[in-house]
């Protein structure tokens, strides 16, 4: 139900409990803070994501609430209770991390929440696995290392990117191997190289060797290509998604396109052992 205040449309809604953060990855640690509520307010700040926009809500089954960063900015961290108490006109419980920060130039953080908010506030503790602190920056600086094994572990899934099939060089068919050209923005990538990884074509998942990087070998330029193993799947358009299991190698330069395809098959094989 909605009706009608002054230019501004207001929703109607029955949520007692939000949890609110930028919930980057939705990651192990996301999953405790939002286990117990209805919905998640999300912050969208429109940077480097490991799940940009609406992607996280994939992961989670809750109600997922979207403020964008620019729009609350300026907002205290007395009018942003304010805020909260007018779009969640029902809330009883707010549910944040220990280092969650709001308002302006982050004037607020969990304490202060539970000084101006009247009612429940719950702040759960730093979350860890094996010793290893669970954050959205930690599972960003082992992509850019290409520690996809311990990324994986911390998002407690395999780390998926999305991105349109584009034309490629036109040498992938004719001199090496078939590879569909993605073009990817807004995410995080990992370390420029060639990962076994599973490529997802409209609802089917598929084995595959994936490479990002620069093509130092032949034209220079960037490219996040991958190549479905063991089958042809003929043309693809639209959306394809990545999803990164191990770094086989990083990337390097070959001084001939057949050494290059030499690797290449090396590259299917040993992806083929990590898949299995």
């Amino acid at each position: 139900m909605a009706h009608q205040k002054g230019n501004k449309l207001k929703i109607q809604n029955n949520i007692r409990s939000i949890a609110i953060g930028s919930f980057d990855g939705m990651h192990l640690a996301h999953r405790q803070v939002t286990a117990d509520v209805d919905a998640i307010v999300i912050i969208e700040r429109n940077g480097g994501y490991l799940t940009p926009g609406y992607k996280r809500s994939r992961y989670t089954d809750k109600i997922c609430c979207f403020y964008f960063f620019d729009k609350i900015r300026s907002l205290s961290p007395r009018d942003f209770v304010a805020k909260l108490k007018e779009d969640f006109p029902h809330l009883e419980r707010i549910v944040v991390g220990y280092d969650f920060a709001f308002g302006k130039e982050k004037a607020g953080n969990a304490e202060t929440l539970g000084e101006l908010f009247d009612k429940e506030v719950v702040i759960v503790n730093e979350i860890s696995l094996e010793g290893v602190p669970v954050h959205s920056r930690t599972i960003k600086a082992y992509l850019r290392e290409g520690n996809i094994f311990m990324a994986n572990k911390l998002l407690g899934r395999s780390y998926a990117i999305e991105g349109r099939v584009v034309p490629g060089q036109g040498l992938g068919r004719e001199s090496l191997v078939s590879t569909l050209n993605l073009k990817v923005e807004h995410y995080q990538l990992p370390l420029e190289g060639v990962y076994a990884s599973r490529t997802k074509i409209g609802k089917s998942w598929h084995p595959s060797v994936s490479f990002l990087g620069h093509r130092v070998s032949t034209d220079g330029s960037f490219a996040v290509e991958t190549h479905i193993i063991g089958e042809d799947i003929g043309s693809v358009e639209g959306q394809v998604m990545l999803e990164f299991k191990a770094l086989l190698r990083r990337n390097r330069k070959f001084e001939t396109l057949e050494k290059l395809k030499v690797q290449i098959e090396e590259d299917i094989a040993n992806a083929k052992k990590c898949l299995a």
